[in-house]
């Protein structure tokens, strides 16, 4: 019974992800109501059984840090990446550092305008047969 409705979100959740993406600000309008809602949705709970709030701070950390869902959340993936494989802060890296990255950034740029320019003589192209 539980996987048959596990697997229903997942089909419904593949389908609108997949229709959402081509509209990101409405996704992202949708996704936060959703986020509010839930978040709303917790709160009133809370307060319906009446926890404490040092209660619920010592729960909801429990939760969070049980689930893996506390760092990500608060310190984000990206940081936890860049530390694990070495990555220098801005404040650390050395002027030449950021320079080079900075030519390298400037190059992708460029390669992608060229690639954006080329796909739109093909669109031309296409259009004109």
């Amino acid at each position: 019974m539980i996987k048959k409705i596990v697997r229903f979100f997942d089909k419904i959740e593949d389908k609108i992800r997949g229709k959402l993406s081509h509209y990101p600000i409405l996704y992202a309008f949708i996704g936060g109501v959703g986020i509010v809602l839930f978040w709303r949705g917790v709160w009133h709970l809370a307060d319906d059984i009446n926890l404490e709030s040092g209660i619920s701070f010592i729960i909801g950390t429990v939760i969070l840090l049980m689930t893996g869902v506390f760092v990500s959340e608060f310190i984000g993936k990206k940081l936890i990446i860049s530390g694990l494989i070495g990555e220098k802060k801005l404040t650390e890296k050395e002027e030449s550092e950021i320079q080079t990255e900075e030519t390298q950034l400037k190059n992708l740029q460029n390669i992608l305008n060229r690639v954006e320019k080329k796909l739109e003589h093909i669109d031309q192209d296409i259009e004109k047969k």
